[in-house]
């Protein structure tokens, strides 16, 4: 027996939720204002994903934001953060996303967000921001094993206080990232990774430095599995990267053997991308698309009202395309100051444009 599988035995892996799921576990990719609580509200309604993930959220800012002075909306620092982790009870099993290059402030947030009824924790070491890469969370993470390795470490603590707390048994978490950094060092970040015992590893396939300027390397996914299995982990191995839909995530699924898909790209103005019943939202009518719409759109408003209204632009492109007109109506669009403004023009559009 090799070093790293007597490595692999010396802890139990916590799967928590995970180990219930069916497979293959088909989830939502978290996206910085886009998985908002009002777009995944439109999910537990339409068509949800097996997981759900928050917006990632920034452990520092948990940890030092302060509760004053207020915005004009009444809103602190503190305030948005938080808000930036509402959930509701229909979106479970729900995952907050963390990122940090502290551990100790990891260790805080951690803690924070058990006690705050999450199902699990994810720690965001892939996102490519360069202001993300300079707090030393992250990709830049993977530059830095060892201080990936006390972050995750920081994590299962924080969890663990908190959970001795509420005298409930630890929640998972989990880790999303790359395959290297400028180049791709999979097998040896992934060791690192999985020394740990994370729940689940989602692996973005392609470096940070490629972006999403290439495409996604899904045979590396396979290997992933390889080295896992040969690995003698538990993790489950999520693969992730230009996944369009249900039917293409199966694919993947088939192709690498990972245990589930992390749905990004597929995911805009279509809310039923994970409905199996209705193939994804194949047959989704207009009048439905632009209803779902409106309905995105006043719950953001009632839900997120620290939030610039220009943060649901990038959704309104989504939802209006590939229909007779869509342009002019998505050019209205762009100027609505408002939900109500948003309803009257959509409103108006049907009304004409659908018998």
């Amino acid at each position: 027996m090799n070093f790293w599988n007597i490595f692999f035995k010396k802890e139990k892996t916590n799967l928590g939720f995970w180990a219930n799921l069916p497979k293959p576990i088909i989830v939502l990719a978290p996206m910085a204002d886009v998985t908002d609580v009002s777009f995944r509200q439109m999910f537990a309604k339409y068509g949800k994903p097996d997981v759900t993930w928050t917006e990632f959220v920034s452990a520092d800012g948990l940890c030092l934001a302060p509760s004053e002075p207020k915005d004009q909306r009444g809103f602190s620092g503190h305030d948005k953060l938080w808000k930036d982790l509402l959930y509701f009870e229909n979106e479970r099993p729900i995952v907050a996303q963390l990122f940090s290059g502290n551990p100790e402030y990891m260790r805080q947030a951690a803690y924070e967000v058990t006690l705050a009824g999450f199902d699990g924790i994810d720690i965001n070491m892939g996102c490519p921001d360069k202001a993300i890469q300079r707090q030393g969370a992250g990709a830049f993470l993977i530059t830095n094993p060892k201080r990936a390795q006390k972050i995750m470490r920081a994590i299962k603590k924080g969890i663990a206080e908190a959970s001795k707390e509420m005298s409930k048994d630890p929640i998972p978490f989990s880790v999303k990232t790359r395959l290297g950094f400028n180049a791709d060092t999979m097998e040896d970040w992934m060791k690192v990774i999985l020394r740990e015992k994370p729940a689940a590893l989602t692996i973005h396939a392609r470096t940070r430095k490629e972006m999403s300027k290439v495409p996604a390397q899904w045979n590396r996914i396979k290997d992933a599995v390889t080295l896992r299995d040969r690995l003698k982990s538990q993790t489950l191995i999520l693969g992730n990267g230009d996944v369009e839909g249900l039917e293409d995530a199966y694919q993947k699924v088939t192709e690498t053997g990972c245990d589930g898909v992390m749905i990004g790209r597929g995911i805009f103005g279509n809310p039923w991308v994970f409905n199996r019943e209705l193939e994804g939202g194949k047959n989704i009518t207009l009048e439905q698309k632009l209803t779902a719409l409106i309905e995105h759109t006043l719950l953001f408003e009632e839900h997120l009202p620290h939030k610039n209204f220009s943060v649901m632009k990038k959704h309104y492109k989504a939802y209006v395309q590939g229909f007779d007109h869509a342009k002019d109506l998505r050019i209205k669009l762009m100027e609505a100051k408002d939900a109500q403004e948003v309803k009257v023009l959509v409103g108006e559009f049907l009304k004409v444009n659908v018998s």
